[in-house]
């Protein structure tokens, strides 16, 4: 779509900004954004998508708070960090913009711990509890969802993450040529990752990320704040255009199939087909044996539901950063998340593309230790595991 320069500023709701460039991760839940740049979503709404594949998280960050890139498929609780500045980077205004998807992150264990008959979350902590050498777990990113959700995971099995077993962060790709190297013991990380190291024998899905918090949040899409805040049509677009893919994803499972297949590309995933499908339709494998229909599978759309940018989710992780002791004091919870939450942005696209949008900002949730989450007393929640890490000194925690 060709606009004169000024047409925004005469009341047009024309992208200002028609050409964006996108960061991706090669991960399974990057699926809407890629359709939406490739299949016509993003044109029908006066936006060329140009997609940048990304090595690393840190890489990501760090172009998209440069504005390199202009918006970024992106961990939830990487966008807090880099906005508090937590890790070693100055603290940047940011936005998320939309969420990508809930659910569909998995916990592998290696072969050697197989070997040894640690195939469950019970033998896990025996083992860790020997005397020996302690077990080295990966994630991706030390602020990322898949840091937390492995840190809350282990704590509800009375294994301290900081403590009790290394941590080390390794890029979401090249998980299982860690494990089969035996560089690490089990990692976190997102799909198609955990089942491709089921597929080539480099161990087992010991949990998913949705039995720890069903539905919960994962990826979104984010910009720096000034994106949103210069641009905010091209950032309007940009969400009804993803919000149309994620839509047309779940309409069918032929949908989801031929999502698999683009996805399996070389420009994006690059991994066979085989490694995708199964887990993107909710099929599940965990290499010992047991195949189930997942209840709480990848989720890129559900009515909406996986796309509102709850003020309780972005609450989450900071409760989560203070527990760990990510953060030495308690920000402001819900004010900060008013701030990164583009709510109004997101309820306006989401109405122009008639999706449902829930009246509640905050939703509540029980996780797998039996806690609920509501968002209601965010200082409190943080205050209430028995595993934590709130009065050690940073340099200790942080593995940056």
């Amino acid at each position: 779509m060709n606009t004169t320069p000024l047409a925004w500023v005469n009341g047009s709701d024309a992208p200002e900004k028609p050409s964006l460039d996108i960061g991706f991760m090669a991960l399974s839940d990057c699926a809407s954004v890629v359709v939406a740049a490739t299949q016509g979503f993003a044109q029908q709404h006066g936006l060329t998508l140009n997609l940048k594949r990304q090595g690393s998280w840190a890489s990501l960050r760090d172009k998209l708070a440069s504005g390199e890139l202009d918006a970024a498929h992106c961990l939830y609780g990487l966008v807090y960090a880099l906005h508090l500045g937590i890790g070693g980077v100055p603290a940047s205004p940011m936005a998320v913009l939309m969420g990508l998807n809930q659910n569909a992150q998995a916990i592998n264990l290696s072969p050697a711990l197989q070997r040894q008959g640690v195939t469950s979350p019970e033998a896990l902590a025996l083992r860790v509890h020997q005397a020996g050498a302690p077990l080295t777990f990966a994630q991706t990113f030390p602020t990322g969802t898949h840091a937390m959700w492995l840190y809350y995971w282990l704590a509800s099995q009375g294994i301290h993450p900081l403590h009790d077993v290394r941590s080390v962060v390794v890029p979401p790709a090249q998980m299982a040529a860690h494990i089969q190297a035996g560089r690490i013991d089990g990692f976190c990380a997102g799909e198609p990752w955990s089942a491709a190291a089921v597929a080539q024998g480099q161990g087992f899905t010991l949990a998913t990320s949705q039995s720890i918090w069903p539905d919960h949040p994962e990826k979104v899409l984010a910009s720096a704040r000034a994106f949103a805040e210069q641009y905010p049509n091209s950032a309007r677009a940009l969400v009804k255009a993803v919000l149309a893919a994620s839509r047309f994803i779940e309409q069918s499972p032929e949908n989801r199939r031929s999502t698999a297949q683009l996805l399996c590309g070389s420009a994006y995933l690059d991994t066979p087909l085989e490694n995708i499908e199964p887990r993107l339709l909710g099929d599940y494998e965990d290499g010992l044996g047991h195949r189930w229909q997942d209840r709480h599978g990848l989720r890129l759309f559900d009515q909406g539901r996986a796309n509102l940018p709850y003020l309780s989710d972005g609450m989450w992780f900071m409760t989560q950063f203070r527990r760990w002791g990510l953060l030495r004091e308690d920000p402001d919870y819900l004010g900060v998340a008013q701030q990164v939450q583009q709510l109004a942005l997101y309820r306006d696209a989401a109405t122009a593309v008639d999706v449902p949008c829930p009246d509640s900002a905050m939703r509540s949730s029980l996780l797998i230790d039996g806690t609920c989450w509501d968002g209601s007393d965010p200082y409190g929640y943080a205050r209430s595991f028995r595993l934590h890490a709130l009065g050690e000194p940073p340099a200790a925690r942080t593995g940056l």
